[in-house]
């Protein structure tokens, strides 16, 4: 059966090919931009299934007010995809606090407002799957993006609790960790903040680090996205990219490690 899915920042990367992928198939699509003319062409081309509507995810009472638009116009919404958002390139002491707030805002606050907008349609319907976008380094952390990190992490930690408060309503609740891939999340897409001297030979080993990685190619998400979405038991978390569950066994390995290696002082904390 055909889906009505709600995705945000459907204008590029992610959101683009993950809306063309379900209107291909016959679904139905509720598409947000900053910019409507970003999407006037999935407009024209898909009159009757596809919805483009402006968003400012920043913006609670827009989240609200277009999710029930969304809901109105199709009569239902059975998946949300909370994509929208950016990173911050920049290491922990150059961060200014406006740059660390509107990471935060955008990829936190945001995510949160449309969730929040969804869950009572999903809630009436007693059925929904929300996927939230979030990243590898929503589960390991590297230099220069540190408050980037910061934002998956809490987007991590807040969907964990999600799911275990809605699965009593029928909605599921899914985690996206993609790798790096070739979207504009890197460049155009990226805020940078003004560098330190200090920093520079780090910051040329890291970008290094990451020229030497084998970017995904984002356009073979979108099978993948289906099968997640179309999942009778959708996961909590899936990776996205090839190596990291290799790389989370290394990671996890190591955290166990180090809370054995600490455990006499552990229990000792206790008392």
């Amino acid at each position: 059966m055909a889906k009505t899915i709600f995705i945000t920042g459907a204008s590029k990367g992610f959101g683009r090919i993950w809306a063309e992928a379900a209107l291909k198939r016959g679904d139905k699509v509720a598409g947000t931009a900053r910019n409507l003319d970003d999407i006037k062409d999935l407009t024209e081309q898909y009159k009757d299934t596809f919805l483009g509507l402006k968003l400012d995810v920043n913006n609670r009472q827009q989240c609200f007010d277009t999710v029930n638009q969304a809901n109105e116009h199709f009569g239902g919404i059975d998946v949300l995809i909370s994509n929208a958002g950016y990173g911050h390139f920049g290491f922990t002491e150059e961060i200014s606090e406006e740059e660390a707030r509107n990471q935060i805002e955008t990829n936190v606050f945001g995510s949160l407002w449309v969730i929040q907008a969804v869950l009572p349609i999903m809630r009436k319907q007693q059925s929904g799957h929300i996927l939230q976008v979030s990243s590898v380094g929503g589960v390991a952390a590297f230099p220069l993006i540190s408050i980037y990190h910061a934002s998956k992490w809490a987007v991590e930690g807040l969907c964990e609790s999600l799911s275990q408060e809605v699965k009593g309503f029928g909605i599921n609740v899914t985690l996206i960790e993609p790798s790096g891939f070739s979207t504009e999340w890197g460049t155009a897409s990226s805020v940078h903040s003004s560098p330190m001297e200090e920093y520079e030979e780090l910051r040329k080993a890291v970008y290094e680090s990451f020229a030497d990685t084998e970017a995904g190619d984002p356009k073979a998400t979108g099978d993948a996205i289906l099968k997640v979405i179309d999942a009778e038991n959708p996961p909590l978390r899936v990776l996205f990219g090839k190596g990291l569950v290799e790389f989370m066994e290394s990671t996890y390995q190591g955290r166990i490690n180090t809370w054995k290696e600490w455990r006499a002082v552990t229990e000792e904390a206790q008392g």
